[in-house]
């Protein structure tokens, strides 16, 4: 992947070939050492693919100096270079906004949806007094009628009518879950 690296400095002069040793040792080095690396970078990075590219560059970087640099600690060494590497690469990004000729035709899906919408509507049912949640709970989560959520608490229909009202009320009040409106009701009631 590497390949095999032959370089030359001013004058002509060889300054480093990886032999057929170094070639294995280097080989065994990435095999032990790559995924450590590789989290380095991604915490430097904070992106995997990014990642891969910086430990990918400080590894070819190495590998024409791995005959100088097995003998020290190669880890340290590979480490620096990816720092180092990842301090260049960050100090030439531009970080501006890229103009398009035309905008998109919708906007992206939202993979968190779901879980923001759940994570709202839990936190509004937090909000509700006891007897109220477990009303809502019993009667729309789990498709109870209004003579089996009274069976099941303990109380008159007339009390399930009325505390479900009131905390389906409240939960349309709510601030977590302004927007949500729409998804919530479309199930029906």
């Amino acid at each position: 992947m590497l390949g095999e690296a032959v370089t030359t400095g001013a004058g002509g002069m060889d300054r480093g070939q990886v032999d057929e040793g170094g070639r294995a040792g280097f080989a065994e080095f990435v095999a032990a050492r790559g995924q450590a690396l590789q989290r380095t970078a991604f915490l430097l990075t904070g992106d995997w693919a990014l990642a891969e590219d910086l430990v990918q560059t400080a590894l070819a970087r190495a590998y024409p100096r791995w005959g100088q640099i097995r003998r020290d600690d190669p880890e340290a060494y590979v480490r620096r270079v990816i720092v180092n590497t990842w301090s260049s690469w960050w100090r030439r990004r531009w970080r501006g906004e890229v103009p398009t000729e035309t905008l998109p035709e919708h906007a992206a899906t939202d993979d968190y949806a779901g879980s923001d919408r759940r994570d709202a509507l839990r936190s509004a049912l937090d909000r509700l007094p006891r007897r109220q949640r477990a009303i809502v709970v019993l009667r729309y989560h789990e498709d109870m009628s209004e003579a089996q959520v009274a069976h099941a608490l303990g109380i008159s229909v007339g009390t399930v009518k009325s505390q479900a009202s009131r905390a389906l009320a409240k939960l349309r009040d709510d601030a977590a879950l302004v927007g949500y409106g729409s998804a919530v009701t479309a199930g029906g009631e």
